[in-house]
């Protein structure tokens, strides 16, 4: 199993990020993980957390979590570092998530920018041919960034909004986040049991 990139910028919904951090920890993959500026800051004013990029731990974001194990998984990339093996299509990766992805970062990618990490590394992944899987937060949305989606959609990415659903009757904030970051997992082929499937069992009446 290859590495997985979790890149997270500036749009609201850092929880979807922190989640799927765990799932994919659970599922004991190893992550390369960037932060853009913008996602730190709304890290740090929707969860109040922040990190030591100097000397990152996972229970900085997963405070729950502790093992060395953990912390051996992921690595923290500089988002203006280049010679991160991310940057490069040597680099062997399983995929790529942008969560959330900002609707700047979505228009950079979208029109082959490449002026930090993360769309470089997104770049990469879309010339490569592997999956790069994007989550818009915002709305409302203008012909701009649908057309900005359409256009990365054709490139080859995956658009999953963060849009939960509701079929699986949720009873928390949490059962919310985990539908989304369940469909995430699933186009990045990681195994999680975050919430039931449509089928599994029956709905009540």
């Amino acid at each position: 199993m290859h590495d997985l990139v979790l890149a997270v910028t500036g749009a609201s919904g850092s929880a979807y990020a922190v989640r799927l951090l765990e799932a994919l920890l659970t599922a004991r993959r190893r992550v390369h993980l960037v932060f853009s500026a913008a996602g730190l800051q709304v890290l740090k004013h929707e969860l109040g957390l922040s990190i030591n990029a100097g000397r990152f731990e996972v229970a900085s974001l997963l405070p729950h979590r502790t093992s060395a194990a953990d912390n051996e998984l992921v690595t923290l990339h500089d988002g203006r570092d280049y010679s991160a093996g991310i940057a490069s299509g040597s680099f062997r990766t399983g995929g790529m998530v942008i969560c959330p992805c900002s609707m700047g970062t979505l228009s950079s990618v979208a029109h082959g920018l490449s002026t930090n990490l993360i769309q470089r590394a997104a770049d990469v992944h879309l010339k490569e041919r592997r999956k790069l899987v994007v989550v818009p937060r915002e709305t409302p949305l203008g012909s701009i960034q649908l057309e900005n989606m359409k256009r990365l959609s054709d490139a080859g990415a995956v658009i999953l909004p963060a849009m939960p659903g509701f079929y699986h009757n949720p009873q928390s904030l949490d059962d919310l986040v985990d539908f989304v970051v369940a469909r995430i997992c699933d186009q990045l082929d990681v195994p999680h049991d975050l919430t039931r499937r449509w089928g599994d069992t029956p709905l009540d009446s």
